[in-house]
């Protein structure tokens, strides 16, 4: 034996799951009970690579080998040295568990599940985690395991320096910097990493998906995906995060939301430098530079960059509305959507302002607020260069280049740029004013209305003059002052071509050209252009 080893090798063991110096120990404990049972064959060995470490089942000879493999299995492009093995390896595929525990009847694929069970039953000592109370039959194992504790990551790759639990997981990773694809598929032409990513990929041409739910019984390809949909039943989570105690059903879960508390990105755009904590969130960022709209509705042809975009559009051509409101009679299309919506019966505000600790119900629009602290303005007017705090803006104001009212009252013939303006114009039809003050009830159409109002009671004016530090209670009255000092005359009459500061002035100018006379006196039915000239002339009624 001193002079030659033996090498078993049972490939429905993936490598990812042992540390290279185990699955030597394991493969030579094998060999050792082969040939003393009879089964085993020490003829015919070949060399394969050199050991990495010389600690491991004491001295290592310079190679390690690998012995014929007798055993083809019948459905995967596999062969093994041990019947036992190829036995193992099917009953995974197929979902068999053939072995039982005597003592309460619970099933498992392999023996070395079952015998892990069994101390469960007989109380015998095991390799226990001093963290959590999980047992493992060998202190590799445990070792292995006690690393998603401490997080000790001692294996890294010398190219990237990422780190990683098992010697395994470097050596696949390695293949990622190598292009190595050694594992081929039979059928077609695609190659794969690792063993179990061309096992997974066989699936999808044999079709077969033996796990099945028990409660649902909706079924799976492999049996890690119904370990992890079971939790939808169970309602485990049992991955917690050590600072703020929210739990998750999967670890990868857990890795990103730590990331909210880190506020690590490592996942950065190579055109625009923007960073993102979620791969998957940089790849839906990059389809804003590439145009590239992949999910298309099959009703309209209308094509979405990211799929929920696309589902929830969807509901626009059924009208479907799953999610509904337990207080009020209210439904939406999104869960998401009625989570925002109960906020507003709870009075839950979240997310709050580092600075000046404003609450906002929704991440997206204290994200929007903190740009008033820092003044950025990331999206841009390719005409005027007008910057803005958000791309809707933006959209909007590119209305006033292009002329495009969207938007139409079914009553009237106005149009409008914007939605909420149209919404905003229905209310002088309806005469609906749904904004009141608590102060002195007054009633309002719009909130930005109602909000100008409740500053004539507190005498609150946020919005100062850098030039002349006048203040002022409302944002639009500034920018109109501002141009006082510039000189500025945005909004030009297309007919005489005459300019104002103000849109509201250039609208009651253009009532001079058109004849309007929109303000009609409720006594005598005379019509004025002005609402100031009405206004005097019911002092001639009084």
């Amino acid at each position: 034996m001193s002079n030659t080893l033996v090498n078993d090798v049972c490939k429905s063991e993936p490598v990812d799951d042992k540390g290279e110096d185990d699955v030597l120990c394991d493969l030579l404990s094998r060999h050792v009970n082969n040939v003393s049972s009879g089964f085993g064959n020490a003829d015919g060995v070949v060399d394969v690579e050199q050991a990495d470490d010389s600690d491991t089942c004491n001295s290592w000879d310079q190679t390690t080998i690998i012995s014929h493999a007798p055993h083809p299995c019948e459905v995967h492009d596999r062969q093994f040295t041990r019947g036992d093995c190829r036995k193992n390896d099917l009953c995974t595929y197929r979902g068999e568990e053939p072995h039982m525990c005597d003592v309460c009847h619970k099933q498992f694929t392999e023996f070395g599940s079952l015998k892990i069970h069994m101390l469960a039953h007989t109380g015998e000592s095991a390799h226990k985690c001093g963290i959590c109370t999980k047992a493992f039959v060998s202190s590799s194992d445990l070792t292995k395991h006690q690393r998603t504790h401490t997080r000790d990551r001692p294996h890294i790759c010398d190219v990237c320096h990422t780190q990683f639990t098992q010697r395994g997981h470097l050596k696949s990773h390695m293949r990622t910097h190598t292009g190595e694809r050694p594992h081929k598929c039979g059928i077609c032409t695609k190659a794969f990493v690792s063993s179990s990513d061309l096992t997974k990929h066989q699936r999808t041409h044999t079709g077969e998906r033996p796990p099945t739910c028990d409660v649902c019984h909706k079924r799976f390809t492999y049996r890690h995906n119904l370990n992890v949909h079971m939790r939808m039943h169970t309602g485990e989570r049992p991955y917690v995060c050590n600072v703020c105690t929210k739990a998750f059903a999967l670890s990868r879960d857990l890795k990103k939301h730590m990331r909210t508390h880190t506020g690590e990105m490592p996942h950065k755009c190579d055109v625009c430098d923007k960073r993102f904590t979620r791969r998957d969130n940089l790849n839906v960022h990059m389809r804003i530079h590439t145009g590239e709209k992949p999910y298309v509705c099959n009703v309209c042809a209308k094509a979405f960059a990211v799929s929920r975009d696309l589902k929830k559009h969807m509901f626009t051509h059924t009208g479907e509305r799953p999610h509904k409101c337990g207080i009020c009679t209210k439904a939406f299309m999104s869960s998401s959507g009625l989570t925002r919506h109960q906020r507003t019966h709870t009075g839950d505000r979240p997310y709050t302002c580092d600075v000046c600790h404003k609450q906002f119900t929704e991440h997206w629009l204290l994200n929007l607020h903190m740009r008033t602290h820092s003044g950025e303005r990331p999206h841009k007017c390719d005409v005027c260069h007008k910057r803005f705090t958000q791309r809707g803006n933006l959209n909007e104001h590119m209305r006033t280049h292009t002329g495009e009212r969207p938007h139409k009252c079914g009553i009237c013939t106005k149009a409008f740029m914007s939605s909420s303006d149209l919404t905003r114009h229905q209310r002088t039809h309806t005469g609906q004013r749904p904004y009141t003050c608590d102060v002195c009830h007054k009633q309002f159409t719009h909130r930005d209305s109602l909000n100008e109002h409740m500053r004539t009671h507190t005498g609150d004016r946020p919005y100062t003059c850098d030039v002349c530090d006048k203040q002022f209670n409302h944002s639009g009255k500034l920018n109109s002052h501002m141009r006082t000092h510039t000189g500025e005359r945005p909004h030009k009459c297309d007919v005489c071509h005459k300019r104002f500061t103000q849109r509201g002035n250039l609208n009651l100018h253009m009532h001079t050209h058109t004849g309007e006379r929109p303000h009609k006196c409720d006594v005598c039915h005379r019509r004025f252009s002005y609402s100031s000239s009405l206004n005097v002339h019911m002092r001639t009624h009084w």
